[in-house]
């Protein structure tokens, strides 16, 4: 991603300047202890091949293209290189005397730019190699010799976490981005429908019920057309940026000239399986009102929230059914509202309240958890 690519500069940028630093604090040691290594002009060669790889990888890594396993490897290898060749150029007098090797701290420069570009796993494995080259360099296993490759470890572990949550906010944030861009299209479009295809299905509505007959029908069917409408751009996008799903969205599907759907103003966000499961068990609430009910009759769906839950109620103005009847069709075989509806809900961790008497109508009481 070109936004993830634009927030890993600033830590190429810091490893650029580490490997600036630690390259010359490495020459200004050999600058000092020299005298006392075996073979002093190839310490200033290890050192020329550190400043020469430190400017290549400089200039490398500032290119995406480049930061891969190639130039990766290369770095870990040159580092490792110029490590292992410390014992034989400082010789036994050096070694006596206890000098460092000669890039010193410039041995993490490939452990830091594995951590950058693949997070803790790479920079763990990056630390563990450079470090099992340190200790072949001491010769000895102890205490002071564990320290460095101890240090490496920590470095890509802690590099390599704060590279991947850099990275993962930026890519919440571009999502983010986008998302409001297409909210403000969305709005654009909304307004441009508003005062034009909502307005002439409101005025065909109106006109086809003043003059009945077959217009009435079809000022009917307008009306439908723009409660669904109305409900599809008064709304915000489905898909959140975390995954989540606006319930709202997912129920305007049900809007209709019989069915008036009143949601809160605020988003109804809910895991995407939870919003499915849930708008389906009102779809079946739905059917069952244009099943048992009489043609044309009205039909409502309130969503309520309230702490950590989210209300769905169902409201209808038909004949209703007595108490028992539920119970009587499900010992008959007759399962729609057992699993269409109780079915789904429960197995949300929800709860179904169904409230009907004869000429009274039907109330279907929808409560699952938010989260």
């Amino acid at each position: 991603m070109a936004g993830v690519d634009e927030f890993e500069v600033p830590l190429w940028r810091a490893l650029a300047v580490f490997r600036i630093a630690a390259m010359s604090y490495a020459a200004l040691r050999v600058a000092q202890n020299f005298r006392d290594y075996a073979h002093p002009i190839l310490a200033w060669t290890v050192i020329a091949v550190m400043a020469a790889w430190t400017v290549l990888t400089i200039y490398g890594y500032r290119q995406p293209r480049w930061r891969r396993w190639p130039l990766l490897i290369a770095d870990l290898a040159v580092t490792a290189a110029c490590l292992l060749v410390s014992p034989p150029i400082l010789g036994p007098t050096g070694l006596q005397l206890g000098i460092a090797n000669i890039p010193v701290a410039w041995i993490a420069s490939p452990v830091l730019a594995w951590a950058i570009s693949g997070g803790r796993r790479r920079g763990v494995i990056a630390a563990v190699i450079m470090g099992a080259c340190d200790l072949i360099s001491f010769g000895s296993l102890n205490g002071a010799s564990l320290d460095s490759p101890v240090l490496l470890i920590l470095a890509g572990l802690a590099v390599g976490h704060v590279a991947r949550l850099s990275v993962d906010a930026q890519a919440r944030l571009q999502r983010a981005t986008e998302l409001e861009a297409a909210n403000r299209e969305r709005e654009r479009l909304a307004r441009g429908i508003h005062d034009s295809v909502l307005q002439v299905l409101a005025l065909v509505q109106r006109r086809g019920a003043e003059l009945g007959g077959e217009a009435s029908e079809l000022g009917r069917l307008a009306g439908e057309q723009e409660s669904a409408l109305r409900m599809l751009v008064g709304t915000g996008p489905a898909a959140a940026p975390d995954g989540e799903v606006d319930l709202r969205t997912t129920l305007g599907r049900y809007a209709s000239g019989t069915v008036s759907l009143a949601t809160p103003a605020h988003p109804v966000a809910l895991p995407a399986a939870v919003a499915d499961e849930l708008t389906l068990a009102v779809g079946a609430a739905l059917a069952n009102v244009e099943k048992h009910c009489a043609a044309g009759t009205r039909a409502w769906v309130l969503v309520e929230t309230e702490d950590a839950e989210v209300t769905v109620t169902v409201r209808d103005e038909g004949p209703g059914f007595p108490p028992g009847r539920l119970d009587e069709a499900a010992a008959a075989g007759r399962l729609g509202v057992a699993q269409s509806i109780k079915g789904r809900i429960c197995d949300l961790g929800g709860t179904v309240v169904i409230t009907s008497a004869p000429g009274q109508g039907t109330e279907v009481e929808l409560r699952v958890p938010a989260k």
